[in-house]
């Protein structure tokens, strides 16, 4: 699938070049120092790479959209480097449907699709650490609708090969995963929105249990495929995700003070063959940021995870707590400097769990860069 992405993308090139002045280009660079890694956390200790990216979009002609991207950071004292966009969307479809074909990242939750370097943290919730890899990006085909309603509302339908969360995996469909979608949101006032969403993961491919790993190794796919994804590290048949967000700003002037408030919960069922009703995941996430001037915010967070990790044919008890603060200079969009300090405790049953962990992360962007969600 890889090559014919890249295949692809080569074909749509003289396209692009045609319309080249209708293109944009960008990059990010993302840089931080960890003092401990945190645990299922996504930063190595000491100075390391993070999610930075190079990018480029523009239109295909009077009915296309298309968007590429590399993506690059620092694992196990390596930087490794994948493809991670690389789509084509229509943009004149009748009846407020829209279509997207390629690599992109899920549309599920409220963060999975924004990029990591657009978070208000350096570090990902619990949750998307946990059940998603951080950031779940896949092969597949995505359908949405807008409604043609005075609140937004948007269902949505997408289709994934499902390698990319999970790896290595008992035989299964080409494409393993399905989800679906629906956001509402508005506005109330000048001052207030908001926005609540429901997701729905249906996943067929079942991942290898320890010993099954050890001799299926590779055999499913080559090196290559794997492509530097590392995968969700909690995994199951079904997902519920829900996010509500609420953002607050004075008559709507959200570069001068705004208050965002973000509460997500996740819960995970039919983990593999061997597991009964009981045996769920559940994770939940709720952060609070201030903008209380133009170049600063304030924020907290608290995370929360519960498991079963699978050990043969029974499960075993998993646990933690997290919380974090975090303090942001931002002179502009382009430039961010922020202090992160996170505590995890109520382990139990979790490798490689630091007491506190402190990072300093800095931020450039260059160039142009794709929009943000609310």
């Amino acid at each position: 699938m890889k090559k014919i992405l890249i295949c692809a993308g080569m074909m749509l090139s003289a396209p692009v070049m045609a319309q080249v002045k209708d293109w944009k280009l960008g990059a990010v660079l993302d840089v931080a120092y960890t003092s401990k890694e945190l645990g299922l956390g996504q930063r190595q200790s000491g100075l390391a790479l993070g999610h930075s990216d190079v990018m480029a979009q523009g239109p295909l002609g009077d009915y296309f959209s298309a968007q590429f991207g590399v993506a690059t950071h620092s694992h196990e004292k390596k930087i490794e480097t994948e493809l991670e966009e690389a789509w084509l969307q229509t943009r004149a479809l009748p009846f407020g449907l829209q279509a997207r074909l390629g690599r992109f990242g899920s549309q599920i939750g409220y963060q999975n699709e924004q990029h990591p370097h657009a978070d208000d943290f350096s570090e990902r919730p619990l949750l998307y650490r946990a059940f998603l890899g951080g950031h779940w990006f896949d092969d597949g085909l995505r359908l949405n609708w807008t409604a043609p309603t005075a609140l937004y509302l948007s269902f949505g339908a997408e289709v994934f090969r499902g390698k990319q969360l999970v790896q290595e995996a008992m035989p299964s469909p080409q494409f393993g995963i399905g989800t679906l979608t629906a956001k509402l949101g508005g506005d109330v006032g000048l001052s207030h929105s908001w926005q609540v969403g429901l997701s729905r993961v249906h996943n067929k491919r079942e991942a290898l249990l320890e010993d099954e790993h050890d001799h299926h190794e590779h055999e499913e796919h080559g090196e290559d495929e794997h492509n530097h994804a590392h995968g969700a590290l909690f995994q199951g048949k079904k997902m519920w995700m829900a996010d509500l967000t609420w953002k607050w700003s004075p008559d709507g002037n959200n570069q001068r003070e705004q208050i965002k408030f973000n509460a997500e919960f996740a819960r995970v069922s039919q983990l593999n063959r061997f597991a009964t009703p009981s045996d769920k995941h559940y994770a939940s996430s709720i952060s609070l940021v201030w903008r209380f001037d133009p170049s600063w915010e304030i924020g907290g967070r608290m995370d929360r995870l519960k498991v079963s990790t699978p050990h043969g044919d029974h499960f075993h008890p998993g646990r933690l707590k997290e919380d974090s603060v975090s303090l942001a200079w931002k002179q502009s969009h382009r430039q961010v400097v922020r202090l992160l300090v996170a505590q995890q405790r109520d382990a139990y049953g979790m490798e490689n769990v630091t007491k506190r962990s402190v990072q300093l992360q800095t931020i450039f962007s260059f160039g142009a860069h794709g929009a943000h969600t609310f």
